[in-house]
């Protein structure tokens, strides 16, 4: 893997994709050390500030569900971040990263979008099931060093034993917790979207002015159909 700066790929070969696809309610894992140590600490000294995010509170959700309430900043090229930043992205968008997203899904019919996430005190994101583009997140946690456990932050894996419909906006209490993952230090969660792929993560008890601070690669599904359609869109209309 060479010229692999911030992943680990040491790291990134030892997670077992049979027993990730396995795993029950639905394929999950919450590694420590995907990335190197010293760029997790670069990544995390040069997060983009709050004042370059766009505040999303409010906004009515689907099926009844509460407002996930967060300030987001959407990835595209040419984006005001550090240099940091954009060199991770552009490793995200190799062939590495590619490949082991393919190895531990066991499909190649995705892309990429990217997208950072910030939450204040008392935000929640109320129990859900991703969208049915989406084939998964890996969800990379930076919070500061001095972040608290008691404070929160981790995203809840749920499940219903197949009782509910995900048309429908559940409460925590509603379903079984499976695990709540560690969103302290160098961690992530690589999680597969499924029709029982229930998640979401309790209101945060941080102190006012602390943020939860995510960077989330969303693993958008794409057919061959998809990449034909966009062929004949570049190329103008075939005869």
């Amino acid at each position: 893997m060479d010229g692999v700066k911030y992943l680990d790929p040491e790291r990134l070969a030892r997670l077992d994709d049979a027993g990730f696809r396995r795993r029950d309610p639905y394929p999950w894992v919450n590694p420590e050390g995907l990335l190197r140590d010293t760029a997790f600490r670069q990544l995390l000294a040069d997060l983009p500030p709050l004042e370059q995010m766009q505040a999303s509170f409010g906004v009515q959700r689907k099926h009844g569900q509460m407002s996930h309430d967060r300030y987001v900043l959407e990835w595209e090229e040419g984006l005001d971040v550090a240099e940091s930043w954009k060199e991770f992205v552009a490793e995200l968008q190799g062939e590495e990263y590619h490949a082991f997203v393919r190895r531990m899904l066991g499909s190649n019919g995705f892309e990429l979008t990217f997208h950072w996430h910030y939450a204040p005190r008392g935000c929640s994101i109320s129990p859900h099931c991703d969208a049915l583009r989406k084939l998964g997140s890996h969800i990379f946690y930076f919070n500061p060093p001095d972040w608290d456990p008691a404070w929160g932050g981790g995203t809840l894996v749920l499940d219903d034993h197949g009782r509910l419909n995900r048309r429908s906006a559940p409460s925590f209490d509603d379903l079984d917790e499976v695990e709540c993952s560690d969103p302290l230090g160098n961690r992530s969660l690589l999680f597969v979207r499924r029709h029982n792929s229930w998640h979401g993560m309790r209101p945060l008890a941080c102190p006012e002015g602390r943020l939860r601070r995510v960077f989330i690669v969303v693993l958008n599904r794409v057919t061959p159909l998809d990449r034909a359609k966009r062929l004949v869109g570049l190329g103008g209309r075939r005869a």
